[in-house]
């Protein structure tokens, strides 16, 4: 039941953003619609996509069904996309016959007003794609089988989500929301904004550095793994919450149920801060501890 329970709070916390129009499709042949170069010696395919409004941030979604995903910023104006298709290794013994590799990726890229969709068809054969975005850019990335998800020094609102592997967060501004059901989370803020974040695990422990003047509230819970902070965290007294369900009058029972979600504060208080594991530790780093 407890399972299920973080399921539910998984999906509560996830977010809708608006649909996008323009599409830019890579199979076996280039796109004209941005300066795409199909596959290049890499062998991976690529497109590049200016945006409606450089000079405001952009929005990046991309999910894969099988496959990881590493974004990187640079100082460039453009969303640059790589995709490569992962070949397996053939069990086929016949030395007379060649084997014919499959690199097509289905790629698929929308733009519209600076909201960047990123996607492909394979479902079954995994997909690696590695994303360039600008500095000021917010990402809502998921993945499911196969891979890991890794962001390294975007500035922006992160909504990331990986059900079968880790999910990185390096040198990252602004806020994140970060679940990484059957792996671990990672995350490092070189600065925050003052949002709420939330980041959980189901089998993975969770490591969040922050920096050294971190305003927080807390809400805490681990159940089979143990909690540490570098942080003074002022853990609240007040008595745990009570939820009461009575239906005797219709037949029914009396049940109350107490929260055993732990409450505090850093720094006097700020945005709430949401850290959920089941089955892995929780650790709140200070940036520049010594680990």
């Amino acid at each position: 039941m407890e399972t299920f329970a973080f399921l539910n709070t998984m999906n509560n916390q996830a977010q809708r953003f608006p649909s996008l129009v323009v599409t830019v499709l890579i199979l076996c042949f280039t796109v004209a619609a941005a300066p795409a170069r199909g596959q290049g010696q890499t062998g991976a395919d690529h497109v590049s996509v200016n945006l409606s409004d450089p000079s405001r941030p952009a929005l990046v979604k991309a999910s894969l069904v099988s496959g990881g995903i590493t974004v990187k910023a640079y100082d460039g104006k453009e969303v640059v996309v790589d995709a490569r298709a992962r070949n397996r290794e053939s069990g086929h013994s016949d030395s007379s016959m060649k084997r014919i590799i499959v690199s097509s990726t289905g790629l698929s890229v929308e733009e519209e007003n600076n909201e960047v969709r990123i996607s492909t068809d394979s479902y079954m054969r995994p997909i690696d794609l590695t994303i360039s975005v600008p500095v000021h850019t917010s990402l809502k990335l998921s993945a499911v089988n196969s891979g890991d998800i890794v962001v390294t020094g975007v500035d922006g609102e992160l909504d990331v989500n990986d059900v079968n592997g880790s999910v990185t967060l390096n040198n990252v501004s602004g806020s994140a929301i970060a679940h990484a059901l059957n792996g671990r989370v990672l995350v490092t803020f070189n600065r925050i904004n003052q949002k709420p974040m939330a980041f959980s695990s189901l089998n993975g422990d969770i490591d969040v550095t922050f920096p050294a003047d971190l305003k927080a509230n807390l809400s805490l819970k681990s159940d089979r793994g143990e909690i540490f902070s570098d942080f003074d965290v002022q853990v609240q007294a007040s008595a745990p919450q009570q939820t009461v369900e009575d239906s005797r009058k219709d037949g029914g029972k009396y049940k109350v149920k107490i929260d055993k979600t732990v409450h505090g504060t850093i720094g006097g208080g700020g945005p709430e801060l949401q850290f959920t594991n089941f089955n892995g530790s929780i650790y709140i780093r200070k940036a520049g501890t010594a680990r």
